[in-house]
């Protein structure tokens, strides 16, 4: 028991956890922001009153996938400011 406790403190198990919890957590605020907000204010500009997702060119449905690049988008740029204020690229130093 003491080797697993040992390797969990050694390998930051706990924080690889913290860090998937939360990322899980702004993905889902994120995609919200995304879906209640930003996707109705841009599809009005393009003439859909129903949304980004309901925007076609012909039978081409590019709605779809808008909103799907600005949820990734946003969630980089999430993800990297976190990394940057936290200055968490010193935790992949060599030991």
């Amino acid at each position: 028991m003491s080797e697993f406790v040992k390797f969990i403190r050694s390998q930051g198990i706990i924080g690889l956890a913290m860090g998937f919890i939360m990322g899980s957590a702004v993905g889902k605020v994120v995609s919200s922001l995304v879906q209640d907000m930003i996707q109705p204010a841009i599809g009005l500009i393009f003439g859909s009153p129903e949304g980004l997702r309901y925007l076609k060119f012909h039978s081409i449905a590019y709605g779809n996938f808008l909103a799907s690049l600005i949820d990734f988008l946003i969630i980089a740029a999430v993800v990297f400011l976190l990394f940057k204020c936290f200055r968490l690229e010193k935790l992949d130093g060599k030991k």
